[in-house]
């Protein structure tokens, strides 16, 4: 029957929740922050227009919910909750955890100055919240910065969000869809011969790359070349930038950024290795890391509402013409 075969004559959801302020918005929901009236707790409401929905997209969200139903269960430090669903006439409502911390670059540029201690700790949280993901045969699909929030303004504590694009693995099949973010996105998903979850350890790399030196391993504004750039792993470790980095560091980044997903470092190799597993509290600042950073940070909010459209439209066309894809779109700049 799915999500959407019974509803509530009344809204359950604002008999349960005082709705809020605005805290996102997309194309057919709105994301508000909530005071449940019983507990007085505070959360996030996802709050869908049931009306704007297509049967795919009534067929993503069922989806959607499944995963993190599934995850909800273990109640996972690093992966954000999903506390309970209701599906009222009009609208379908996700109460979600509230993470009040901002995306993990927003609170790193804002620091005086960024170390690679305070880089592992982040990536390490991370790994773990792929780990429990891949141990259940979940692919996450869109790990980028703004899925990756902040508890409270106060604590380092990194939660996974967005099961949006997340797909479950079954025995002997590859998922095939061409998604995600263009700056992120793996080799194999440009490829289009089918792909599991080391997409999301590839864009981990991504990740733990910028957070090194605080720009992209890939970009260029034209968007077939970024693709081949990526389908190939063509990047570099450039001055002086990466010089402070330690070879720990970079070896980490490359194990990640291996274009052959079979030699790719996994969630529980990334969580043993001799980088993640050290601690050096007393590691100097990365040298321009932070106006990197800012400059990285700032482009990439005002691409991103101009480009999310034609980056899906792009990837679709890429994963259909198979053997043409370096006609693409980019959001690493």
């Amino acid at each position: 029957m799915g999500l959407f075969g019974k509803f509530f004559r009344r809204d359950p959801c604002k008999d349960n929740y005082v709705l809020g302020r605005v805290l996102g918005q997309g194309s057919f929901a709105v994301v508000k922050r909530a005071v449940c009236k019983k507990d007085n707790t505070q959360w996030a409401v996802k709050i869908i227009k049931k009306s704007a929905l297509q049967s795919e997209d009534k067929d993503s969200l069922d989806k959607e919910v499944k995963i993190m139903e599934r995850l909800a269960a273990l109640k996972h430090e690093n992966i954000v909750l999903l506390r309970e669903v209701f599906d009222a006439p009009d609208h379908f409502y996700m109460v979600m955890e509230l993470c009040l911390g901002g995306e993990v670059f927003d609170r790193v540029v804002e620091k005086e100055k960024y170390t690679e201690q305070e880089a592992r700790v982040a990536v390490k949280q991370v790994a773990e919240a792929l780990r429990v993901c891949h141990s259940m045969g979940i692919v996450h699909r869109d790990l980028k910065p703004e899925n990756l929030l902040y508890v409270k303004p106060t604590s380092d504590q990194i939660k996974l969000a967005d099961f949006g694009l997340a797909n479950i693995l079954t025995p002997q099949t590859a998922l095939e869809t061409a998604c995600g973010t263009p700056g992120y996105v793996a080799p194999e998903v440009l490829w289009g011969s089918g792909y599991t979850e080391e997409v999301d350890m590839w864009s981990l790399g991504v990740i733990t790359y910028i957070l090194m030196c605080g720009f992209p391993p890939f970009y260029d504004e034209n968007q077939n070349r970024l693709f081949k750039k990526i389908r190939h792993g063509d990047y570099s470790f450039p001055a002086p930038y990466w010089d402070q980095v330690s070879d720990k560091a970079k070896k980490l980044v490359m194990s990640l950024l291996t274009v052959d997903p079979e030699e790719r470092a996994t969630a529980d190799t990334v969580l043993k290795d001799d980088w993640i597993t050290e601690t050096t509290e007393d590691a100097p600042a990365l040298v321009g890391f932070q106006e990197n950073l800012a400059r990285y940070n700032a482009k990439r909010k005002f691409k991103a509402g101009i480009m999310k459209m034609q980056a899906i439209n792009l990837l679709k066309g890429a994963s259909s013409r198979r053997g043409e894809l370096e006609t693409s779109n980019s959001d690493s700049g």
